[in-house]
């Protein structure tokens, strides 16, 4: 017999596929209005599409056209390679991205609304281009934050990143994201031949990185949970499988009741966040639970 779905879960559920939407949708906006425009190569699946559009001939083949040969290659590599429950999780920024890239895209168009979001050919030019920088990072790192804050992921490069991980498991994703966006970044400083646009998209890339810090984490690059829950053992299990991050269960007694009860404390990333809460939530909806940012984690699986 199924398990019926609850109204919390519905809501739960709805919450987090809005976020995941409404991070899609911000991450589009931001590239399609300030950074495609100005041939910003901030790395990622857009700096990859500018450096491509740059070396072929053809004038049919578009940027946004590109995004979306990418986008979707890179999710069944994701498919192929991470499985299922990850491609899952890119899959509705998969279908959105690019949709919503394309509409925005036309939007900069000098002959919509008498070229209102048409910001390369403003007569303000010179400070256009710095602004659309600064803006265009914002809007990307929120998107990607709000995405997070969903579960969801915005695959990309993420996912080359998490393959290549998955082949050489003693190097971490943080730095072969790292050197992927960087040599992304390099390539399009010598295909462009334009330093200022460069440090353009490196400053854009820096206030994208900013944002999902600021939007997400706080200052903080990691999250630690204390469980107190009394089905400790099932979610133990589950953190270890699924995140497959160490855990700590220490004896607690409750303050009130006098009961003794088992907390679990576990550390994890932000990318984790949405998967811990599944698991809480799917194993004991009245576990008390208690997340709060860690300032620096020493250890196995952490920089020391």
């Amino acid at each position: 017999m199924k398990k019926k779905i609850g109204k919390a879960e519905i809501l739960r559920i709805t919450k987090n596929l809005v976020l995941v939407i409404l991070g899609t949708v911000t991450l589009a906006f931001g590239t399609a209005i300030f950074i495609l425009p100005f041939n910003l190569v901030v790395g990622g699946v857009s700096g990859m599409a500018l450096i491509i559009d740059m070396l072929l001939p053809f004038e049919f083949i578009t940027v946004d056209l590109i995004i979306t040969i990418l986008t979707w290659l890179l999710f069944f590599v994701g498919l192929i390679v991470l499985g299922k429950d990850f491609a899952m999780k890119t899959l509705i920024s998969t279908i959105i991205y690019p949709a919503a890239l394309s509409l925005f895209i036309r939007l900069s168009d000098p002959r919509f609304m008498n070229g209102f979001f048409d910001l390369a050919s403003s007569e303000y030019s010179e400070i256009s281009i710095m602004l659309a920088a600064a803006a265009g990072g914002a809007f990307i790192g929120t998107g990607c934050a709000v995405t997070f804050l969903g579960g969801g992921s915005t695959g990309g490069v993420d996912i080359i990143a998490f393959s290549v991980c998955k082949v050489f498991k003693r190097l971490k994703s943080s730095l072969v994201i790292f050197i992927i966006d960087g040599s992304i970044v390099l390539l399009g400083m010598f295909i462009i031949g334009d330093i200022v646009l460069s440090l353009l998209g490196i400053l854009s890339a820096l206030v994208s990185a900013v944002m999902v810090d600021r939007v997400f984490l706080g200052m903080s690059r990691a999250f630690v949970a204390h469980i107190v829950t009394d089905k400790y053992e099932i979610i133990n299990s589950a953190v270890i499988e699924r995140l497959e991050r160490t855990t700590t269960i220490i004896d607690a007694v409750g303050g009130y009741s006098g009961a003794g009860k088992k907390m679990v404390m576990v550390s994890f990333t932000m990318a984790q966040y949405g998967d811990l809460m599944d698991i809480i939530n799917k194993n004991d909806k009245n576990a008390f639970v208690t997340v709060y940012h860690a300032h620096e984690i020493n250890g196995e699986g952490w920089t020391r």
